[in-house]
């Protein structure tokens, strides 16, 4: 019996340890290292000389990392609010019990099965003005037709948030619906009795009981935005210039194209600090409301 306590009691976490042990290591340990290699004055490699601020003092200095901050800033806005509401839409719509469900909801969640290289190959093609849209509807007797934002810097940008929400809307879609089916009917019926119309019934019962899905919805979107790399690159390298140049793209340009190490570690931290600002204060609200039992 007493080895079978023993058991019971350490087995756990023994299985658990390796997976905690690689976390404490190649994340945490590995965000302690860029932490400090921001306070270097690190090159082509690293210099473990302590130098203060002075590479957070070069980042602010540099007008690059400010367009690549208004392009994130944009880039996520749009690319969480245009999520939340085309998923929310999807989700409302497969609930209504229609046919063919179950291949609408595989359509939807198809592009998520891609990688967001192959998202942005595919879309690079699709918006190339002499390959894709703007040459097929030309074909079709519109030659006024015109749709270059892959190629105009004013408009890039959103380019990554058009191919960013095909690919996570569906996903976010699966997130509200599993929220929907998971409401009890009978407050929905009751609603009905009551002559409630449908319309009324989301917007006043179904999508308030949705806070916890928007609330994780809201986390997993933003988080892909902060971190947005593979996508930019596949689609405009950030580019033209650096009209659609994002944190990421910026970090990982000086980090290893430009040998500045030290002022991409800062990239980098000041990134981890974005998400941070964004996930502290949202995990406070939902914890509070939660406790007050709202």
């Amino acid at each position: 019996m007493a080895l079978s306590a023993l058991a019971d009691r350490w087995l756990p976490r023994l299985v658990l340890a390796p997976t905690v042990i690689a976390s404490l290591v190649f994340v945490y340990g590995f965000i302690a290292v860029t932490g400090f290699l921001s306070l270097t004055e690190s090159r082509m490699m690293p210099n473990f000389e302590y130098a203060g601020f002075v590479q957070y003092i070069a980042l602010f200095d540099l007008d690059r990392w400010w367009v690549a901050a208004n392009n994130l800033a944009i880039f996520g806005v749009l690319f969480v609010v245009i999520c939340l509401a085309v998923g929310l839409l999807m989700a409302i719509f497969l609930d209504q019990k229609i046919r063919m469900e179950g291949a609408l909801r595989a359509v939807y969640l198809y592009p998520m099965a891609l990688s967001f290289i192959v998202t942005g190959a595919a879309w690079k093609w699709i918006l190339n003005p002499g390959l894709g849209l703007e040459k097929m509807v030309r074909g079709w007797g519109f030659p006024n037709f015109t749709f270059d934002w892959l190629i105009n810097p004013d408009m890039a940008i959103y380019t990554v948030v058009i191919a960013g929400v095909w690919q996570s809307s569906g996903f976010v879609m699966a997130l509200f619906l599993a929220g929907l089916r998971g409401i009890d009917d009978s407050i929905i019926k009751a609603a009905q009795v009551d002559g409630a119309s449908l319309p009324t019934i989301y917007r006043r019962i179904v999508i308030p009981s949705l806070r916890p899905v928007f609330f994780s919805v809201f986390l997993i979107l933003a988080h892909i935005a902060i971190k947005s790399f593979d996508l930019v690159m596949a689609l405009t390298a950030g580019g033209p210039g650096t009209s659609s140049t994002v944190p990421a793209v910026f970090m990982y340009q000086y980090a290893f194209s430009r040998g500045q190490l030290g002022l991409g570690a800062a990239s980098a931290m000041m990134m981890l600090a974005t998400i941070m600002a964004v996930l502290v204060p949202m995990m406070y609200l939902e914890t509070r409301g939660t406790r007050h039992g709202r």
